[in-house]
């Protein structure tokens, strides 16, 4: 193909970037046109054809008329096509340059009197080139009044529409400056959002990321050989004479990864099933048509060339039809996706049809489909990074419910077992006091009330705690009506305290047990970290002072202040806080 159509690819923060792709292609736009009015005309080559025939045929207006500003298409068949370019009053007789616009895949000769001139894409023999299209310094020797005869050469691939001008030599300098900047800023975008989707793509995990990758690694391949970048100024020799298989290639990746991206970003699973099937085969069709085309076999490889194009517009069908489908279901990412890929499917619709002869004064489409894809990328980059949010959104929230208790909200047992042992584990060692509390007469709260007003109690319960604790300071339920406090960098006495609070702060609740005036109230044990400590011997010592301050009359804390384990046959000796609950 002489021209590599694919037709798979499309706060504050978003309108910065959308206006700097748009300013740039403005920019890049805004050039000055052609100061030398030309006529053009054209026929097909023919054998024995010779400068001085052409030209003659020219001058009698045998050839066909065509304007040079506008998008015209030359037949490249097994001859080629003369094309003659006639600057017209006023002549400027300074230093000139002759550009074609786009850049053709094939050869152009320019045929003068004593020599023949090669421009072409990945020609690197040439002192000068162009920048996005194909320029010729005119010779000083060349009158400026006299036409300019040219020859594209035949060429197996598609012929495109260009169009010409006669620049002077500093504003064509002005008008590749302008094109390097707007390019090379395009280029830079779509690669830094390839790096930043490789780094999450390594560091999450997901392939989702990688996929787009691909797709935009692709396309900016597509792009850098359509606009000869790759060639000048990157200077790439190494693809001479390899663009149309390497673009081709490259066009059939893109959907591939068009595809398997489009799947994952836009949930397909969830949303669309029954189009996942068909978009699977149109990335393994395309994966095909790549190993078909770079076989080497001449039969694989037309047929590869026959199928390409009508699966490119199978698959952008498939594709738009799949994220309409998923974003009328309630995909979010679809919507980004349909945003970013839809203009380009539009421009590359355009340029097809330019092919054809239609909207000749169009040229600035091909370097739209350039700035498209820098859009494109930072669109679908914001996608991916508003489903990265999403997902981790859903993560924490599914951890949250993991880790506490359905009732209270406080943590559950697990969950204050696996943060008590990092808690114990971390840092030199510090003073850390473990609460126990139990409830005193629950059930008979149950018994009396039902067990509706016992979970309504335990709510209740389990607000006042977490409001008389800091911050940083862990609660959570250990059992029906138990809870565990895990004090960090707290000292007996100020545990002590804090205990203290919690039982007035439970009885002052004033929910009643029985039909009397009986209270809830609750009993709590302290134990002080100690050399070797893990959890589950912090929360038995507490738990054993807690049962004394039980059988001692309920409503008060114990501090456990024995080193004897908590199952020697002899009960160690604890120390009673004088303050009840009650007290006033």
């Amino acid at each position: 193909m002489e021209r590599l159509i694919t037709l798979s690819t499309p706060d504050r923060r978003w309108r910065l970037w959308c206006g700097l792709v748009l300013g740039l292609f403005c920019w890049g736009m805004g050039v000055a046109h052609a100061v030398t009015p030309l006529n053009g005309a054209w026929r097909v080559a023919a054998p024995g054809d010779t400068r001085q025939s052409v030209l003659a045929e020219y001058r009698a207006g045998k050839l066909k008329s065509f304007d040079p500003a506008l998008l015209e298409r030359f037949p490249r068949g097994s001859t080629g096509s003369w094309v003659v370019i006639a600057p017209q009053p006023p002549w400027d007789n300074g230093e000139r340059v002759l550009t074609i616009y786009p850049p053709s895949m094939g050869s152009v000769t320019v045929v003068t009197d004593h020599q023949s001139d090669t421009l072409a894409l990945d020609d690197f023999s040439s002192p000068m080139h162009g920048h996005g299209r194909l320029a010729w310094r005119v010779p000083s020797t060349l009158p400026a009044s006299a036409p300019i005869l040219l020859k594209f050469e035949p060429s197996p691939t598609l012929s495109a529409p260009v169009q010409f001008q006669l620049q002077s030599w500093d504003e064509y300098l002005h008008q590749d400056a302008q094109w390097l900047v707007f390019a090379s800023a395009c280029f830079a975008v779509m690669l830094a959002m390839v790096l930043m989707a490789i780094c999450f793509a390594l560091t999450l995990r997901d392939v989702t990321f990688a996929w787009y990758a691909g797709y935009i690694l692709c396309y900016a391949l597509i792009q850098g050989i359509q606009t000869g970048f790759l060639f000048h100024p990157l200077d790439w020799q190494e693809l001479s004479g390899m663009a149309p298989m390497v673009g081709a290639a490259a066009v059939a990746l893109s959907v591939a990864f068009a595809s398997l991206f489009m799947m994952r970003f836009c949930e397909l699973q969830r949303h669309a099933p029954l189009l996942q099937v068909p978009i699977i085969a149109l990335a393994v069709g395309m994966t095909q048509l790549v190993l078909m085309r770079s076989s080497g076999i001449v039969l694989l490889v037309e047929v590869a060339q026959t199928l390409l194009n009508p699966l490119l517009m199978i698959g952008a069908a498939l594709l738009l039809v799949a994220a309409i489908v998923a974003a009328a279901r309630g995909s979010r990412q679809a919507w980004f996706f349909l945003i970013g890929w839809t203009p380009l499917l539009l421009l590359t619709a355009l340029t097809s049809a330019q092919v054809d002869g239609a909207f000749p004064q169009l040229a600035w489409l091909n370097d739209a489909s350039l700035a498209g894809g820098a859009f494109e990328a930072v669109v679908l980059s914001l996608g991916l990074a508003d489903r990265a949010l999403r997902l981790r959104h859903d993560h924490d929230f599914v951890r949250v419910l993991a880790d506490h208790d359905a009732l209270t909200n406080v943590l559950n047992r697990r969950a204050l077992s696996e943060r008590a042992s990092l808690l114990l584990a971390s840092g030199p060692p510090r003073p850390i006091a473990l609460l126990f509390l139990d409830l005193d007469h629950f059930k008979l709260l149950n018994d009396h009330h039902g067990h509706n007003a016992g979970d309504r109690a335990l709510v209740e319960v389990a607000k006042a705690l977490v409001a008389e604790l800091r911050p940083g300071d862990l609660l959570g339920r250990y059992g029906g009506e138990e809870f565990v406090a895990l004090l960090d960098d707290t000292l007996p006495q100020q545990a002590m305290h804090v205990a203290t609070r919690l039982c007035r702060r439970v009885h002052r609740l004033e929910i009643p047990i029985d039909d009397g005036s009986q209270l809830l109230s609750v009993s709590i044990g302290i134990a002080m970290r100690q050399d070797g400590d893990d959890v589950e011997s912090l929360v038995g010592r507490a738990d054993q002072a807690m049962y004394d301050a039980k059988l001692n009359g309920r409503n008060r804390v114990y501090l456990y202040a024995d080193g004897t384990p908590v199952n020697a046959p002899n009960r160690p000796r604890l120390h009673v806080v004088e303050r009840r609950g009650n007290d006033r």
